[in-house]
C-alpha cells in the first residue's frame, strides 16, 4: 500500500535527500507562494460580509495549500538516494549457528526455519542484484558455501566479536550490506560501542532477521546464583537464587543443591506472578577444599526449555582459622558465655584481653607470652594480625586517641570486622558519641550518658534479619521466626540511637511496647562494623535446656560474619569463577604490606593447574589506574576445574599468598536467555541504518538492501511529482474547498 501511494519503498524516503530539480531559484517559488497568499486574502476580504472570519480562513487555507502544491511540482521535487551498483557489491548473509538456534518451536527448529528462508527465496532474491557471501556465526565467524553446513552446534554466540571480524573484511571487500539471521542470543557481553561505531563509520547497514519466540509460554529459568566465592569450614552459606518464569504463576518449584553428586540442600520456591524473583537457599560449606556446587530447579510439567534449569558455582572452603581479638572491661557473664560458644567452633580462634583491675589485664588464647603484653595494640602491625575485633564493656577513654584511630583503620584499611557490645560503661555511657569511634559505629549514639538499663528485653527479628545468615537459628524461615519468638529476653539493653543511612537492623528489642535497635550492621571501608546493644545474651543459654545450642549458633554465626570476608595481604579475585563457554579468565590481585598499605613494586605470579596436567605460570602486571593492584589473563584449554595459587614478593620479602579456584564449562550458556532478543536486534539495525525483519516479510528484503551508502554506489534522483499521493492530495484539497463553499453558500 505504501509503494502504491508513494511510488517508492519507505527506504527511499528514509535514506534519500529531498531536492528541487527545477532550473529556477527556490526564492522565486517562495515569492510566488507569498503572492498567491496575498491575492487569496484580498479576494476573501472583498467577501468578508458574506461569511464569518473562521470560515473565510478555512477556505483561504485550502486554496493556498492547493496553489503551493501545484507551484512546488513545477520545480520538479525529487529524492536523491545512493544505491548499490548491480553485481558489483557483496551482501554478507551471516547465520547464527549456535545451539540456541536448534531449539524446536511449533515442530520446527530455528535453524531449520532460517535455512528454509535462505534456500527458498532469500539467496535467490539477493543474487539477482548482488554477490552473496554466507557466513556461519558461533564462537567464531566462518565462510560457508551451502546451508547444509549449518548444524546449530556452536557452543557459544559472540555477536560483537564476529561482527568486528566481518568489518575487518569490509576493509578489502565492497560489502554493501549485512543480513544477520539470529535469535539475538549473545554470550560475550553484547555488542559494544566500538563495534557499532566501526559499522557506522563504514556506513554498512545491518539488517537483522529475528528467529524464535520472544517469550516462552511455559518455562522456568535459573538465571543467577550469587554465592560468596570463599567460606570458612563448617560455615553456613546463603545463596541468592534468581528465578525467571512464565506460565507457572502459583506453582511450586523445587531447588536442589548438590556437591559431588550428593544433595546438600533443598528449597521449595512458590513461583509468583512477577517474571523474576529471588530466593534464599541455605547450605553448609562443609570441610575445607574447593567445592563445585550444582544448583538445579527440577523441571515442571510442559517446560519448553529445561536446559536453563541448572547452574554451577565454585566455593573455596578455606582451612584458615581467623583470629578475633575480644577486649572486655570487666569480668561479666557475657564474656564467659561468648568464650564458651566460640570454643566449640574449630574455625575460629578467639584471643581475649580482660581488664581485671584498672591497671591489670588477663590474656587468653595468645600465641606466645609476648603477644598483647602491653594490652590493646598500639601499632598497626600488631592489631592487623587479627581478622576481627570485639569491643566489650570498655569506655572510650580507655583507648588512646591513637588506638581509636587504629580501630578505624582496622575496619577501613585492613578490611576487618568490628563488633561493639552493650554495657554499663560503653557506647553512649562510655563516651563513644564524643570520640572518633562514633564514625565507625553503624548508629548515631545519643548524647545521654544514661542509655544502659538492666531491664529484660525481648529480641524480635526484622525482615532483613530473617534473610541474614547471622540470625538463622533454623533453616526454614517460618520455623526460624517461631524460634526467635520463643527465645528468652536478654538481661539488659542499651539505647543506641537511630541507625545510619547505610546500616541494616537485624534484631530489634521490644521493651514496654517500644522497639529499639538491638543488632545493627553496616559496611565501613573495606570492612564491616556492628553493634549488639546488650551484654545479656547469656540468658539465651541459662534459661533454656542445657542441650539447646541456640546461643552457640548465634554467636558462631555472628563472629563468622565478622571475619569471613576479612582479606589477607594478598587478595586474588576474578570477575567470574564459572566460565561458561569462555576460554579467557582475568585475574586481579590486591597486594598490601604489614600495615595494609598498597604495594606498587611487588612481583606477583599466579601458578595455574588444571585438567589433563595443564600447568602455566602467569606474571601479573601493575594496574596503572589503581595502586597496589595487579592484573593478568590466561586462556584455559579444556573444560574442568582449575586452581590458581598467587604469590607476591618485594625483593626477598614474601608478602603473602592466596589461592583461587574457577571452573570452565562448555555448552552451557546457550541454554539461557534463549528467547529471541528482539530489543538487541532492533537496536542494532536502527543504529547502523538497517531494519529489523520478521521471517515472513523477507520477500521485500532484496529491494531494501539496494539503498545503501556502503560499497560501490551510484547517486540517483527519483521524481516525486507523479506519485499517486500527490494527485490524491490535489483532488482532496480542491474537493474540500468546493464542499465547504457549497455548504456555507458562497459558491
Amino acid at each position: 500500500m505504501f509503494e502504491f501511494l508513494f511510488k517508492y519503498p519507505a527506504a527511499v524516503f528514509a535514506k534519500g535527500k529531498f531536492v528541487l530539480l527545477g532550473g529556477w531559484p527556490v526564492w522565486v517559488l517562495a515569492l510566488l507562494i507569498l503572492a498567491a497568499a496575498a491575492l487569496f486574502l484580498w479576494l476573501a476580504l472583498r467577501r468578508a460580509s458574506l461569511i464569518s472570519k473562521p470560515k473565510l480562513a478555512a477556505v483561504v487555507a485550502l486554496q493556498l495549500a492547493l496553489t503551493a502544491v501545484v507551484l512546488t511540482l513545477l520545480w520538479r521535487p525529487a529524492l536523491q538516494v545512493s544505491t548499490l551498483k548491480p553485481q558489483q557489491n557483496i551482501v554478507a548473509v551471516v547465520v547464527d549457528d549456535s545451539r540456541s538456534m536448534g531449539l524446536v518451536e511449533s515442530g520446527v527448529s530455528r535453524s531449520a526455519a532460517a535455512k528454509k528462508e535462505l534456500d527458498s527465496r532469500l539467496v535467490k532474491g539477493l543474487s539477482e542484484k548482488f554477490q552473496v557471501r554466507m557466513y556461519r556465526l558461533a564462537e567464531s565467524l566462518q565462510r560457508i558455501d551451502k546451508t547444509e553446513a549449518l548444524t546449530a552446534a556452536g557452543a557459544a554466540t559472540r555477536l560483537g566479536e564476529n561482527l568486528k571480524t566481518l568489518m575487518a573484511e569490509a576493509g578489502t571487500l565492497p560489502i554493501g550490506a549485512v543480513v544477520l539471521m539470529t535469535d539475538g542470543g549473545d554470550n560475550s557481553g553484547g555488542i559494544d560501542l566500538e563495534t557499532t561505531s566501526e559499522i557506522r563509520r563504514r556506513r554498512i547497514p545491518v539488517h537483522t532477521v529475528g528467529f524464535g519466540r520472544e517469550r516462552f509460554a511455559k518455562d522456568v529459568e535459573l538465571s543467577e546464583v550469587q554465592l560468596a566465592p570463599r567460606a570458612l569450614a563448617d560455615s553456613r552459606l546463603n545463596a541468592q537464587v534468581t528465578l525467571r518464569q512464565s506460565g507457572y504463576d502459583g506453582s511450586a518449584a523445587k531447588i536442589t543443591v548438590k556437591s559431588d553428586g550428593k544433595t546438600v540442600a533443598t528449597h521449595i520456591a512458590q513461583l509468583k506472578g512477577a517474571p523474576q524473583q529471588m530466593e534464599s537457599v541455605l547450605l553448609s560449606a562443609g570441610v575445607a577444599g574447593a567445592k563445585s556446587l550444582t544448583f538445579q530447579v527440577e523441571p515442571l510439567n510442559g517446560e519448553e526449555n529445561s536446559g536453563n534449569n541448572t547452574l554451577t558455582r565454585m566455593v573455596n572452603v578455606e582451612a584458615r582459622k581467623p583470629r578475633v581479638l575480644y577486649i572486655e572491661g570487666e569480668p561479666r557473664w557475657e564474656f564467659k558465655f561468648i568464650r564458651r560458644a566460640v570454643e566449640e567452633d574449630r574455625s575460629l580462634d578467639l584471643v581475649t584481653i580482660l581488664r581485671t583491675t584498672q591497671n591489670k589485664i588477663y590474656r587468653q588464647g595468645i600465641k606466645d607470652a609476648k603477644e598483647l603484653e602491653q594490652g590493646f595494640p598500639a601499632r598497626p602491625e600488631e592489631l592487623f594480625e587479627f581478622d576481627g575485633l570485639i569491643i566489650g564493656n570498655v569506655e572510650a577513654g580507655y583507648l588512646t586517641p591513637a588506638q581509636q584511630e587504629l580501630v578505624k583503620l582496622f575496619a577501613d584499611r585492613r578490611g576487618g570486622g568490628v563488633l561493639f557490645l552493650g554495657g554499663r560503661a560503653t557506647l553512649g555511657d562510655g563516651g563513644y558519641s564524643k570520640s572518633s569511634l562514633a564514625e565507625v559505629l553503624p548508629v548515631s549514639l545519643p548524647l545521654s550518658t544514661k542509655s544502659f538499663e538492666r531491664d529484660p528485653a525481648k529480641a524480635e527479628v526484622t525482615p532483613a534479619g530473617r534473610d541474614s545468615i547471622i540470625c538463622r537459628l533454623a533453616e526454614d524461615p517460618a520455623k526460624n521466626a517461631e524460634r526467635w519468638k520463643a527465645m528468652p529476653p536478654v538481661a539488659d539493653l542499651q539505647e543506641v540511637g537511630a541507625p545510619k543511612p547505610g546500616a541494616v537492623v537485624l534484631l530489634e528489642a521490644d521493651r514496654k511496647a517500644k522497639r529499639t535497635p538491638l543488632l545493627v550492621t553496616q559496611n565501613y571501608g573495606r570492612g564491616r562494623t556492628a553493634v549488639f546493644a546488650t551484654g545479656g545474651s547469656w540468658r539465651w543459654q541459662m534459661l533454656q535446656e542445657s542441650s539447646d545450642k541456640t546461643h552457640e549458633i548465634f554467636w558462631q554465626q555472628l563472629l563468622r560474619w565478622l571475619v569471613s570476608e576479612t582479606p589477607g595481604r594478598v587478595l586474588a579475585t576474578t570477575p567470574r569463577q564459572v566460565l561458561e563457554d569462555e576460554p579467557k579468565v582475568a585475574f586481579r590481585a590486591e597486594i598490601r604490606d604489614k600495615s595494609y598499605l598498597p604495594v606498587s613494586d611487588a612481583r606477583v605470579e599466579a601458578r595455574v593447574a588444571g585438567p589433563d596436567g595443564f600447568s602455566q605460570i602467569v606474571e601479573l602486571r601493575p594496574d596503572p589506574l589503581t595502586q597496589g593492584v595487579y592484573i593478568g589473563e590466561i586462556s584455559t584449554e579444556k573444560p574442568g576445574s582449575y586452581l590458581a595459587e598467587f604469590a607476591a614478593k618485594r625483593g626477598e620479602e614474601d608478602l603473602g599468598r592466596d589461592v583461587m579456584t574457577f571452573l570452565r564449562q562448555d555448552g552451557v550458556a546457550e541454554n539461557f536467555r534463549a528467547e529471541q532478543n528482539r530489543d538487541l536486534l532492533e537496536k542494532l539495525a536502527e543504529t547502523t541504518g538497517g531494519r529489523y525483519w520478521k521471517p515472513s516479510d523477507l520477500a521485500a528484503l532484496p529491494e531494501q538492501v539496494t539503498y545503501s551508502e556502503a560499497g560501490i554506489t551510484i547517486r540517483e534522483s527519483r521524481d516525486l511529482w507523479d506519485m499517486p499521493i500527490v494527485f490524491l492530495t490535489l483532488l482532496a484539497l480542491r474537493a474540500g474547498e468546493w464542499l465547504l463553499r457549497r455548504k456555507w453558500g458562497v459558491v
